[in-house]
C-alpha cells in the first residue's frame, strides 16, 4: 500500500512539473491604415510590452475586419485602437450594444472632419467654402487628368468615413465638377505635397486631430452647420443600397474618438483589459505622434517609446500604479 501511495504521490509531482508555464499576457492589436490608428496602436503596444510585461502581436484590417474578429472573441484580433463615432456607429450599435461582445472605451478625445484645401490655393481662388469647390474656375484648377471635374480625395478604401464623404460630394451638388477618390492616405499626402510645390489646386478630407496640420499650411473650409435632419447615413455593413439610401448635407457633428476591445480579452489577458479600460489620451497627443510618424518618418514603435518616456507619470496612472 506504501509502494502504490509512493508511486501515485511521485506520479503527481511529474504530472506537476510537466505542466507548461503559465503564458505571460498578450494581445493582438488591429491597425486600420490611418495614421493614427497606427500609432495609437503601437502606443498601446508598447505600453503592454515595456510596462505590462506582455507579448503583442499586430494586425493589419479595416474597420469590419477588426470587429468581426473582437465579436468572435478567439484572439484573431483584440482592440481597435482609433474608434471614431458616429461614423462607426454601425458596428457599436452591433457589437457593443446589440451583441454584447465588445467593449468601448469611456476616455474618448475629440475629432473634427471636414475638407481641406492649401491656404495659398484657397486664398488665390476665394475659396472659403465647400460650395466654392462646384464652381466651373475652381473645379478646372483642381482637374490633373483632363477629364473636365477636379479631384478630391475623399478617405480609404474600408473607410467608413469615405462612404459619409462619398454621399456628401453628390448632396452637396458637386458631382458634376467633382470627382471623388478613394486612395491610401499615403497617396493624399504625395498629392498635397506635390500640389503645394508645383501652385496647383486639391482638396482633400481632412481631420483633426491629424499631422497634416504640423506639415502644410491647410485650412478646412466651412460646410453648413450640423443638422441631424439632414444627416441621414446607412454605412454599407446595414444595407446594399447604402448609397442610394443615404442624404447628408450638412457638416459632421464633432466626434468621440476612442478605443475597443473585445470583451474575451478581461478573461485571457486581465491586465491587458484593465489597462484599456484607464487608456486616455487627447487630441494633442494624437496629432504629435501622427506628425512624428508622417513628417518626420519616425517608426510607430519608436514614437511610442519617446511619447511614453516624456509622460511617464500619466502612463502610471493608466496603470493604477
Amino acid at each position: 500500500m506504501k509502494t502504490k501511495l509512493k508511486t501515485c504521490a511521485m506520479a503527481m509531482a511529474v504530472s506537476i512539473f510537466a505542466l507548461p508555464a503559465v503564458a505571460s499576457e498578450s494581445v493582438k492589436i488591429g491597425l486600420p491604415s490611418w495614421t493614427g490608428a497606427q500609432a495609437i496602436g503601437h502606443l498601446l503596444g508598447e505600453i503592454v510590452t515595456s510596462r505590462i510585461g506582455g507579448t503583442v502581436e499586430y494586425v493589419p484590417g479595416n474597420n469590419a475586419t477588426i470587429f468581426q474578429a473582437m465579436d468572435q472573441g478567439k484572439g484573431d484580433i483584440d482592440v481597435h485602437p482609433d474608434v471614431w463615432l458616429p461614423n462607426q456607429q454601425s458596428f457599436t450599435d452591433k457589437y457593443v450594444d446589440g451583441a454584447g461582445t465588445v467593449t468601448l472605451s469611456s476616455n474618448p478625445y475629440e475629432g473634427n472632419q471636414g475638407f481641406c484645401v492649401s491656404n495659398d490655393f484657397g486664398t488665390a481662388n476665394n475659396i472659403t467654402d465647400i460650395a466654392d469647390l462646384g464652381r466651373p474656375d475652381v473645379a478646372a484648377l483642381m482637374d490633373s487628368d483632363g477629364n473636365g471635374k477636379g479631384e478630391m480625395w475623399i478617405g480609404a478604401p474600408g473607410w467608413a468615413s469615405a462612404n459619409v464623404n462619398e454621399v456628401k460630394t453628390r448632396d452637396y451638388g458637386l458631382l458634376d465638377f467633382i470627382e471623388p477618390i478613394r486612395a491610401e492616405e499615403s497617396v493624399k499626402t504625395a498629392r498635397i505635397k506635390d500640389s503645394i510645390a508645383k501652385g496647383e489646386g486639391y482638396a482633400f478630407y481632412c481631420y483633426k486631430p491629424h499631422a497634416v496640420w504640423f506639415m502644410f499650411d491647410v485650412k478646412m473650409l466651412s460646410e453648413p452647420t450640423f443638422d441631424e435632419a439632414k444627416y441621414k447615413m446607412v454605412q454599407p455593413s446595414d444595407d446594399a443600397d447604402w448609397y442610394e439610401n443615404s442624404y447628408v448635407a450638412t457638416k459632421d457633428a464633432l466626434k468621440n474618438v476612442q478605443i475597443a476591445w473585445s470583451n474575451s480579452l478581461e478573461g485571457r489577458s486581465p491586465a491587458i483589459a484593465e489597462f484599456f479600460a484607464n487608456f486616455s489620451v487627447t487630441a494633442d497627443d494624437v496629432s504629435s505622434l501622427a506628425f512624428e510618424v508622417s513628417a518626420n518618418g519616425v517608426d510607430p514603435a519608436d514614437a511610442a517609446k519617446a511619447w511614453i518616456a516624456a509622460n511617464s507619470d500619466r502612463v502610471d496612472a493608466m496603470l493604477g500604479l
